[in-house]
């Protein structure tokens, strides 16, 4: 159309005046919101030229030419009309759409925080369920478990042997070699086990103490303890006698039930002494998850005995429930071994909490006491230079019995049930004397 438009102004040679160049510029301004650009200034004047001419001055070749350019102009302009028409009827059918998006997520959002908060609140009662639930449904599952070894009741025969050695009496052959194997913690006890490693010396027997890490996994202890049996049974020629405390006898009897085929006919029998067999409600409420704070308990737990202790939290959660569990019916106990269980009840009475218990002793430098004579007494020096340390175990022993008493309604020595300490296929032992752990 502007080709055409050129040519039959050359012809023609008129120029608009200023009054048609505002017109001009509007309709360029109306051409320019429908197709993007605006029109050349030449393009303008070539409009207007044949606008205000009169088509009288026209040959019929020029009103031919000019009346198809007009045509195509209105057609063009008729086209860009209904374009505009038709995109300003659509602005509200966009505004309506967006108003929609803006309600569909604002519902989502909604339903997503709706979702949100009830699956923290169903989290949060489930945790406080666990909680408060703790260990009901696991104390004494060793004697439901359908198949197990029946258990006998020796604490008279017990009751009758050990007045027998306090009278001078006693019976234990020394044929074979006893090994103590001490608990958990029991490293942070040099008096561990000692007093009782001089009785059986007085005696005449021969008495070892285990020298293992207590405070590692139950797997590691064993594997330790099938080494030293081997060494004492190769070195004495005698069989040896397992006596086990608390987690002692757990790692002991770990030792027989995976490696039995290595020590048959080395070990002449295993006692374990208030050994959590079955488990611990106390290791498993420490380290249960999905209960209140289980992840900060969690926390503390594993910095006191692997930065403080220096030791592995397994020893701890393997004396869990679930962890016996899996490895008792993993590993059963031999059944021609002779085993005996034995178990007590802490005392809550409110003296106990006044008892005091030396784990230990403190050598002090040589500071030589006068006496009446002025010499200085050999006996003194010795007593001066040795101080006990002692610390309110069985206070402790008595609160944690009775918070498992309180709670769960068991008797226990403080940190092992009952229930919990008796091994199948054992010979039980339980006195009447009130003992802690």
């Amino acid at each position: 159309m502007s080709n055409s438009l050129r040519g039959i102004s050359d012809a023609l040679n008129c120029k608009p005046n200023s009054d048609m160049l505002h017109l001009v510029h509007l309709q360029d301004l109306y051409f320019g919101m429908f197709n993007g650009h605006y029109r050349s200034y030449e393009d303008c004047s070539l409009s207007i030229e044949y606008d205000v001419m009169p088509q009288s001055s026209f040959s019929p070749r020029q009103r031919l030419l000019l009346n198809e350019a007009n045509t195509s102009s209105l057609t063009h302009i008729g086209q860009n009309c209904g374009s505009f028409v038709f995109k300003g009827l659509s602005l509200p059918f966009c505004g309506a759409r967006v108003i929609q998006n803006l309600a569909l997520a604002t519902l989502r959002c909604f339903v997503g925080y709706i979702t949100y908060a009830k699956e923290q609140v169903s989290s949060t009662i489930l945790r406080w369920r666990k909680s408060l639930c703790g260990s009901f449904d696991d104390i004494g599952w060793l004697l439901r478990t359908p198949g197990m070894p029946l258990v006998q009741n020796g604490t008279a025969r017990f009751l009758e042997l050990l007045q027998a050695v306090r009278d001078g009496q006693h019976t234990l052959p020394d044929s074979f070699v006893y090994l103590l194997i001490p608990g958990l913690f029991s490293n942070h006890g040099p008096l561990y086990f000692v007093a009782t490693k001089r009785f059986f010396s007085k005696m005449g027997l021969a008495c070892h103490i285990a020298k293992i890490h207590s405070e590692a996994s139950v797997e590691h202890n064993a594997w330790v303890l099938k080494h030293y049996i081997e060494e004492l049974y190769w070195g004495s020629g005698k069989r040896v006698m397992l006596l086990g405390h608390s987690k002692g006898g757990v790692d002991a009897a770990a030792a027989l039930s995976k490696y039995w085929n290595d020590l048959r006919g080395k070990v002449g029998g295993l006692a374990l002494v208030q050994s959590p067999y079955g488990g611990t409600p106390i290791a498993s409420d420490m380290v249960r998850q999905g209960q209140v704070a289980d992840h900060e308990t969690r926390r503390v737990m594993e910095f006191i005995i692997c930065k403080m202790i220096k030791g592995d939290f397994r020893s701890l959660e393997d004396l869990t429930y679930e962890k016996r569990k899996e490895f008792i019916l993993s590993h059963k106990l031999p059944e021609e071994i002779p085993l005996i269980s034995f178990h007590s009840e802490a005392s809550i009475a409110p003296g106990v909490l006044a008892t005091l218990t030396q784990i230990a002793h403190a050598e002090l430098p040589w500071f030589p006491l006068p006496t009446l004579s002025g010499q200085s007494s050999e006996d003194s020096v010795q007593v001066s230079r040795r101080v006990p340390i002692v610390i309110p175990i069985s206070a402790v022993m008595a609160l944690s019995a009775l918070h498992l008493k309180l709670r769960y309604g068991e008797k226990s020595d403080g940190l092992v049930t009952c229930r919990d300490a008796v091994v199948p296929g054992s010979v039980m032992v339980r006195p009447d004397k009130k003992l802690d752990h």
